[in-house]
């Protein structure tokens, strides 16, 4: 007997991200953890490295971290002589980092202003080549498509200036619920680039070469990228960070992956840098 065709069940339209404030409290609750001191550390070195190529004379460079959330990298940034402008939409986070700077020695914090707005209020606030370094970590994937966000970073990067942009990984989206026993998770994550973060939060992952595409055509080609968050994008939310010796050697092992193939290919974040010509 011969069985009528079945009609292919519709897809299940992908969720649109709905930003990051729902999960504000989530993340600020897990800034401690293993997974933030990891990606945070990480990206920390992996920028150092590219930092030379932008540095005139040694003298500081002007800097604008969009989506600065609690301040880790641009109060870093700060204490290393730079002038920096960090703008986050969301007050709980920035309340983080307004705290975290009144800790700061005078110096530094003269150094620091931190603004409450969204990534799209920077094409009004600055004008072009207003930044010599501009960051846009864990954003992008908040954001229905990067094109209209990297287009206005874009345009206010001085020449010779550097755009560091921190990703999901879309090439490796299969791989966390694949290795969690998640085979729905894994199997849906072959046909697109929604997710759901550790927040409960509907996002996107980007994939290296769409990026790259735009980067090119923004006039930003990117010069170098990397993996972050191989080894240890499954730990527990409440995984303390062990102490030395053993977090220097996990630190040197995350970092040695993070710019070898295959395994800067498959990690949890991509890490691109591209430079202003």
């Amino acid at each position: 007997m011969v069985l009528p065709a079945q009609r292919a069940a519709a897809p299940t339209p992908a969720p649109t991200p709905i930003g990051f404030t729902p999960g504000a409290p989530a993340w600020l609750a897990k800034l401690g953890g293993l997974r933030n001191v990891v990606r945070q550390e990480l990206v920390a070195r992996q920028l150092d490295e590219q930092l030379g190529a932008v540095a005139r004379a040694g003298g500081p460079l002007r800097v604008l971290d969009v989506g600065c959330g609690q301040g880790t990298q641009a109060l870093r940034l700060a204490r290393l002589g730079h002038p920096v402008t960090g703008i986050d939409p969301d007050p709980a986070t920035l309340a983080a980092a307004r705290q975290a700077l009144a800790l700061e020695t005078p110096d530094t914090q003269a150094r620091v202003q931190l603004l409450q707005g969204s990534g799209e209020d920077c094409g009004r606030w600055f004008g072009p080549a207003a930044f010599d370094l501009v960051l846009c970590h864990g954003v992008l994937m908040y954001l229905p498509e990067p094109g209209p966000l990297l287009a206005a970073l874009a345009r206010i990067l001085a020449p010779g200036g550097l755009l560091s942009v921190l990703v999901r990984n879309g090439d490796a989206l299969a791989l966390r619920p694949g290795l969690a026993g998640d085979w729905a998770g894994a199997v849906a994550a072959f046909a697109g680039d929604a997710y759901t973060n550790r927040l409960g939060l509907p996002t996107r992952a980007d994939r290296r070469e769409t990026l790259a595409r735009t980067f090119a055509e923004l006039d930003v080609p990117v010069q170098a990228w990397y993996g972050v968050r191989v080894f240890t994008d499954l730990a527990a939310d409440d995984a303390p960070v062990p102490a030395e010796p053993e977090l220097a050697l996990l630190l040197d092992a995350e970092e040695r992956a993070g710019r070898t193939d295959p395994y800067r290919q498959v990690a949890a974040l991509t890490h691109l840098v591209g430079a202003r010509p």
